[in-house]
């Protein structure tokens, strides 16, 4: 399985669509991260971009982001992709706890383009 992260400083970007790269990491059947490679965010903003298909091409199953608008959950959904919004903190704790079911969808879409207010204690515990 693969994972994507929109990151920025190692750290998950607070909204997806405006990320610096995705780092993609492969988890094995145990559940263990055995690697992790960066790519680079195409132009434009989330779901405007081809960034759904790019990422299900690569064989992405899940996305763990900080915050998208319901247009970029709707299409990474429709490329067969489960997203996990309310995620904070490093691209590779974030995983982790997710893996181990720590982390749940906070059920959240951003409601405007620019949204700047992703508030990081909504991320739900399981």
């Amino acid at each position: 399985m693969i994972l994507a992260l929109p990151t920025r400083d190692g750290r998950i970007d607070d909204h997806f669509g405006h990320c610096d790269h995705y780092t993609l990491m492969t988890v094995d059947d145990s559940g263990t991260i055995v690697s992790s490679e960066r790519m680079d965010s195409p132009e434009g903003c989330g779901c405007k971009s081809d960034i759904a298909p790019m990422l299900a091409g690569k064989g992405v199953k899940v996305m763990l982001a900080g915050n998208m608008g319901q247009g970029a959950v709707n299409v990474l959904t429709q490329s067969g992709i489960e997203v996990v919004r309310g995620c904070f903190g490093f691209v590779e704790e974030v995983a982790v706890k997710w893996l181990a079911g720590d982390l749940a969808d906070n059920a959240e879409t951003c409601d405007h383009h620019d949204c700047d207010s992703h508030g990081h204690e909504q991320m739900k515990p399981l």
